[in-house]
C-alpha cells in the first residue's frame, strides 16, 4: 500500500524486503525491489542498507517491520547522516513501542488498561496466575525481543493452564526481555490512526476489527472503517500529544463484555491494517513521507466510514486455527466460524493487495498463499506416512 501510494503521487519509489515472494516487489509502482538475505536488526542487513542508500540517493526510508525500527534506532545518527527516517524522536519513540511504558503514560491520564503483572521469569508465574487468573494474555513488553546476537517478533498469547502460562512466558524472557501477563478481554477491538506533527493532527482514523489472526489478536484480517468512537477518540488523541509522539501512530483498545475500552499499545509504523485507511481517503503512507521530508502535510477532515477490508489468506489460516482451537475462551462454536467467514464473500468487500490498475501484488500474493498450502500439506502427509 505505501507502494502504491507514494508511486501514485509520482515519486520513485523501491522497496527492501527478506522475503522474495513479497507483494510490494510486484507493484507496477515499484522502481526496484532489492531482497536482503538475511534477517532484520542485524549487522549484515544494516550494511546492506546503508550501501544501498549510498548508491540511490534516496531521500526517505519508511520501515513497517519492528525488527527493522529497531535497527535503525541503533544506528539512528550515523543513518541520518544519509537520509531521513520517518521515525518519531527517540523519548517518544522508546515509550511506543515499550508496551509498560506506555500503560504507566496512560494511567497518568486516567485511561483504563488492563490488570496485570509484570513477570521478568518463568518463576514469577506463580504469583501472577494468583493475582491475575485465568484464562490471561502474555505478551512481550516490546514486540521485537533480541538477546543482542539474535531476535524475533513475539505476539499475545493466550494461555488457559499453568504450563501454557509458563511456556509463554519462558518464550519471552528468554531473550531478557519482561513478559506482561494481563487480563483476558474478550469485547471489541478498535483503533484510532493520527498523522500529528507539530502539536497538530492532521489526519484522524479509526477502525475495528471483526476477526484477527491469530483469533486472539494480532494482525487484522478482516476490519471495517468508522467513525471516531467519542471516547477512544479523545483517549488516543491525549495519549498521542502527552507522548508527543510525531508522525503515525496506530492506538489499539479492547473493550470489556460492558463495552469499557482498555488501552492495549501503540503501534508508531504502518501496518497492514493502514490500507482500509487509503480506501476511505486518509493516505497515512503520503502523510507520513510528507512529514519526513519536513515539508508541509495535507490536513485531512474527513473519510469515508462503512467500508471493508479482507485479508483473505489470513482469514483462511484464521478460520483453520479457530476450528483447531474450538472450546478455548474467545473462540466462537465451529458452526458460527465457518459462517461467519462464508457471509463474508456475500458482503461488499475490498480485498488486500487486489488493485485492477496494479494487479500483479495480488497474484503473487495468492500464488505464494497457494504453495504455502500445499508444502503445509505434503509435509504432513510425509510425517504421517512415516
Amino acid at each position: 500500500m505505501t507502494v502504491r501510494s507514494l508511486g501514485r503521487r509520482g515519486l520513485r519509489v523501491a522497496a527492501v524486503g527478506t522475503a522474495p515472494n513479497a507483494p510490494a516487489f510486484s507493484s507496477r509502482w515499484c522502481q526496484q525491489g532489492f531482497l536482503f538475505p538475511t534477517m532484520e536488526a542485524t549487522d549484515a542487513y544494516r550494511a546492506m542498507l546503508e550501501e544501498l542508500l549510498d548508491c540511490s540517493g534516496a531521500g526517505v526510508v519508511v520501515s513497517s517491520h519492528d525488527g527493522t525500527i529497531a535497527l535503525l534506532r541503533a544506528h539512528r545518527a550515523r543513518l541520518e547522516q544519509r537520509v531521513r527516517l520517518a521515525l518519531a524522536d527517540e523519548r517518544a519513540l522508546s515509550i511506543a513501542v515499550n508496551k509498560e511504558r506506555t500503560l504507566e503514560a496512560a494511567r497518568r491520564l486516567g485511561l483504563d488498561v488492563p490488570r496485570e503483572v509484570v513477570v521478568r521469569a518463568v518463576e514469577d508465574v506463580p504469583r501472577a496466575l494468583n493475582e491475575i487468573g485465568l484464562p490471561a494474555v502474555v505478551k512481550p513488553s516490546e514486540s521485537w525481543v533480541s538477546d543482542g546476537r539474535e531476535g524475533t517478533w513475539v505476539g499475545p498469547r493466550l494461555v488457559v493452564n499453568s504450563d501454557e502460562a509458563r511456556h509463554a512466558v519462558e518464550a519471552v524472557t528468554r531473550f531478557g526481555d519482561a513478559a506482561l501477563f494481563q487480563q483476558f478481554l474478550t469485547g471489541k477491538r478498535e483503533a484510532v490512526s493520527f498523522l500529528y506533527a507539530n502539536g497538530e493532527v492532521c489526519a484522524r482514523f479509526a477502525q475495528w476489527a471483526k476477526r484477527t489472526r491469530p483469533p486472539l489478536g494480532g494482525q487484522s484480517v478482516v476490519r471495517q472503517s468508522i467513525a471516531i468512537p467519542p471516547d477512544i477518540g479523545r483517549q488516543a488523541e491525549s495519549l498521542v500529544r502527552e507522548i508527543n509522539l510525531e508522525g503515525y501512530s496506530e492506538v489499539e483498545f479492547r473493550r470489556d463484555h460492558a463495552g469499557v475500552p482498555y488501552l492495549m499499545e501503540i503501534n508508531p509504523r504502518l501496518s497492514a491494517s493502514v490500507e482500509v485507511a487509503v480506501r476511505a481517503g486518509v493516505d497515512f503512507p503520503y502523510l507520513v513521507y510528507q512529514w519526513a521530508s519536513g515539508g508541509p502535510i495535507d490536513k485531512v477532515s474527513r473519510y469515508r466510514v462503512g467500508g471493508w477490508m479482507r485479508h483473505l489468506g489470513g482469514d483462511i489460516e484464521r478460520l483453520i486455527t479457530a476450528l483447531g482451537e474450538r472450546g478455548r475462551p474467545g473462540i466462537t462454536p465451529p458452526v458460527r466460524t465457518v459462517l461467519d467467514f462464508g457471509l463474508s464473500f456475500f458482503k461488499p468487500m475490498r480485498y488486500d493487495y487486489l488493485d485492477w490498475k496494479d494487479p500483479l501484488p495480488a497474484v503473487r500474493a495468492t500464488t505464494d498463499f497457494t504453495h504455502g498450502v500445499i508444502r503445509r500439506f505434503l509435509s504432513r502427509v510425509k510425517r504421517d506416512l512415516s
